[in-house]
């Protein structure tokens, strides 16, 4: 049986009940209602970009949706299979003049799961350009199509991490219009930057191997923002809230880039301090222990809470 640490971008995990692979759409739909019948004890896998397996994971049962597939419905409305990755998508668009997604370049993981997360990066949400989203319900069985607002999408968040369960097998966008040559070069310009930050899977980088940004960046009020340092990076988020830099906290809370538990395999990144990375042979607990370290150094010296991005399977 695969260990799950093989098809997970930060390599940890262990072996499944059982492995369910689907390629196609209909596969997706008989694969998914089959499993729910069986087991409460289940999860939808995609990239594996966005999610840490604990290291006992022998109950769990996991269905990998393989589907790809791009449709050009026309001016410049797309459908686009859940399992498609996520990056190969986004080169394609800016290929063929869809703006709305360039900034979005070199995320790991498929197009299933971007909205779930609402993946953004560098002024874009994926949300912006998302119009529906095509939607199995665990609870009622029901295949829906859900429109933007149904998504219910805020900052990293969405209906679907805020209880909706289920399964997404298609994604629809509505795209703006841009020379592709232009789109092109604000892609690999992205990608570059993510690569410099070690944010770009490659098997010999282990700065690479993570979850890309472990924690998200902490919305607060203004007036909590006052007890903050004022040189301390912070963006506008309404009148009375802002976002601040959660790798800036965790760098002044005294957590420097490479920074380990002993002799653990698990470290922050030695490119970007927001990223735990697997330095060979993490274990997913060593992940945990360093992500929990971490929040309590913030929350003792800054009082903020640091909230996991990935989502933590079976612990």
């Amino acid at each position: 049986m695969t260990e799950l640490k093989t098809l997970t971008t930060i390599r940890v995990g262990g072996t499944p009940k059982e492995l369910i692979s689907a390629a196609t759409h209909a596969e997706v739909l008989v694969s998914a209602k089959k499993l729910w019948s069986e087991t409460d004890d289940w999860v939808i896998l995609g990239g594996g970009s966005n999610i840490v397996f604990a290291d006992d994971v022998s109950e769990l049962s996991v269905l990998l949706v393989q589907t790809k597939g791009i449709e050009d419905l026309g001016s410049a409305r797309v459908r686009v299979q859940a399992g498609h990755d996520w990056n190969e998508f986004v080169l394609y668009a800016c290929n063929q003049g869809w703006a709305g997604v360039e900034s979005l370049a070199g995320i790991p993981g498929t197009v299933g799961a971007a909205p779930i997360q609402n993946i953004g990066a560098y002024g874009q949400e994926v949300s912006t350009v998302i119009t529906s989203v095509e939607f199995l319900d665990y609870n009622t069985g029901e295949l829906q199509i859900l429109t933007k607002e149904q998504c219910s999408f805020s900052y990293r968040d969405s209906a679907f991490k805020q209880g909706k369960q289920g399964l997404i097998t298609w994604v629809e966008f509505q795209f703006g219009k841009e020379d592709s040559t232009v789109l092109l070069a604000k892609a690999n310009e992205v990608i570059l930057l993510r690569q410099s930050k070690g944010m770009v899977l490659d098997t010999k980088d282990h700065d690479s191997w993570s979850c890309g940004s472990f924690f998200t960046n902490p919305i607060v009020t203004v007036k909590f923002a006052r007890t903050i340092p004022s040189d301390a990076p912070r963006w506008e988020v309404s009148d009375d809230m802002v976002k601040l830099s959660a790798a800036w906290l965790i760098e002044h809370a005294g957590l420097s880039k490479g920074f380990s538990l002993g002799s653990s395999s698990a470290a922050i990144s030695s490119k970007h301090a927001l990223a735990i990375t697997n330095r060979g042979n993490a274990t997913a607990q060593q992940v945990v222990e360093l992500a929990r370290f971490i929040q309590n150094q913030v929350s003792n010296k800054f009082g903020v809470n640091l909230v996991p991005e990935p989502n933590l399977i079976g612990f």
